[in-house]
């Protein structure tokens, strides 16, 4: 009895943390967290862990007062946003995931566009 209890109880932990790691979570960005460049991006992209929700995910960029930046839709295939042409300045990224899953995950960064 108790060996069929162990075994439960690691399946059970297994599964536990199997569902743990469903969530999308960020990998990669582009501009990287923090990165000062010197020439504008014309985009960002995002990389992440698993499928998005196009319909619950969510992606903006603000400037230093808080304008929005981001120009149109986000594309969730390749989970990237256009940008306006941008000046020099720091920028806020946003954004919202929502895996297949229904699972949510949000956070933000920043990156500078320093002009030299």
């Amino acid at each position: 009895m108790r060996s069929s209890i162990t075994v439960v109880s690691l399946l059970l932990l297994t599964v536990s943390v199997a569902a743990a790691h469903a969530h999308a979570s960020l990998t990669l960005t582009s501009p990287s967290e923090g990165a000062v460049v010197t020439t504008p991006p014309h985009e960002v992209s995002l990389a992440f862990t698993d499928t998005l929700e196009a319909a619950f995910s969510k992606l903006t960029v603000t400037d230093a007062s808080g304008a929005e930046v981001s120009e149109g839709k986000v594309h969730v295939n390749d989970n990237t946003m256009d940008l306006k042409p941008l000046n020099a300045g720091l920028f806020k990224v946003n954004w919202r995931a929502v895996s297949s899953d229904t699972h949510k995950t949000e956070g933000s960064f920043t990156f500078r566009v320093d002009s030299k």
